[in-house]
């Protein structure tokens, strides 16, 4: 079994905390012979600032270039709130998706049945719930230039951000998103503003130019970001694989999170293009939750989401869809039996610490052998 190469950067808050399930993970994947692993560890955020001035340094880049993936925490809290804005916390995971190529986000909302009395929703619009979000994760507003804070010469200030795609930007995400939606329901959506944006109409004119040119037999539908918002809180099962540009995307997975019941449930993958050689692509995989400092520390974060963004990189960057599977099923079994961390506990019931949720989740694993 080939070894894989995996480096973990923990991050700052709650970060620390999951990130130390996964390597409880990943030291019974080893012992069980289900996997062969071999980790690095870096700094990133807030902790990468107070060690080197920056959000993350040339060493830890260099090592996530060579890694066959980058398992990432969370970043950022308010002891960092007042550093230079290209040295906060959040710099260092931008720059890693830039410089990785990590155009394609891919970001799963699932309800888990044990789970469905948990969201905000009524259990029979929320039970059985599989939603995929695509999210364009490298073009778009958040890194179109200009950007900027000018002062105009009435002493007033302007600010500009800029939402910039090109046809090629467009053309890969949609792709991703076509090719899942292959595998799954043969639905996809397509989310934008084309109605306002002229980025909006490019992007709904080269979606459907993908659409009709290589996946005509898929169904295509075309969407108003609000009212993919809207519509995702009416009737959340009528979706199945949504796309959608970097800043509908950030938006549209979070009210997608809440539908499952808590954010500490939700995975996420980041992945580049296939190299043309190896077929490999880079990646990195995350818990959409952030990094939570008023629970830092004390032992109640939930540890899933980091453990089940694991599991897609098993899936999706080392093809051990056997192991994967068992996470999963372990996850739901784990639940089924009641456990919950603080954030998915109900009125009075008793919550585990985090370290008690992740060896619950091994010992599931272990028992399914």
């Amino acid at each position: 079994m080939a070894t894989q190469k995996l480096l973990l950067l923990p991050g700052d808050g709650i970060g620390v905390e999951v990130m130390a399930e996964v390597r409880r993970l990943i030291a019974f994947l080893n012992k069980s012979g289900l996997a062969s692993f071999e980790t690095e560890e870096d700094l990133v955020g807030g902790s990468a600032y107070d060690a080197h001035g920056k959000a993350i340094s040339e060493d830890a880049m260099k090592r996530a270039q060579e890694a066959d993936a980058v398992m990432f925490g969370a970043v950022g809290g308010p002891k960092w709130a007042d550093v230079p804005y290209e040295a906060r916390p959040e710099a260092g995971l931008l720059r890693l998706r830039k410089d990785l190529g990590l155009f394609a986000n891919l970001r799963p909302a699932v309800c888990y049945p044990a789970l469905a009395d948990a969201s905000s929703l009524k259990r029979e619009l929320v039970e059985g719930l599989d939603i995929m979000i695509v999210r364009e994760l490298t073009g778009g507003v958040y890194f179109g230039e200009p950007k900027e804070i000018v002062t105009l010469e009435n002493g007033q200030k302007r600010a500009v951000d800029t939402q910039v795609y090109t046809t090629h930007e467009i053309e890969r995400i949609a792709r991703v998103a076509f090719d899942l939606a292959k595998v799954r329901k043969g639905l996809l959506h397509s989310s934008e503003k084309h109605n306002v944006m002229k980025s909006g109409v490019l992007w709904k004119q080269v979606v459907t130019s993908v659409h009709k040119a290589e996946y005509p037999e898929l169904k295509l539908e075309h969407i108003l970001a609000d009212n993919c918002g809207m519509q995702l809180v009416r009737t959340p099962k009528q979706f199945d694989v949504i796309v959608c540009d970097n800043l509908f995307g950030d938006m549209l997975s979070d009210v997608a999170a809440m539908l499952t019941g808590s954010l500490g449930m939700l995975p996420s993958a980041s992945l580049g293009a296939a190299d043309a050689r190896t077929g490999k692509r880079k990646a990195m995989y995350e818990p959409v939750h952030g990094s939570a400092p008023d629970i830092a520390g004390k032992g109640l974060a939930n540890p899933i989401a980091t453990l089940a963004s694991f599991g897609m990189a098993l899936r999706y960057s080392f093809g051990l869809s056997e192991a994967a599977d068992r996470l999963d099923a372990a996850i739901a079994d784990v639940l089924g039996e009641g456990l919950r961390t603080k954030d998915i506990a109900a009125p009075g019931q008793n919550a585990v610490s985090t370290s008690d949720m992740g060896g619950a989740v091994i010992k599931a694993m272990e028992r399914a052998r």
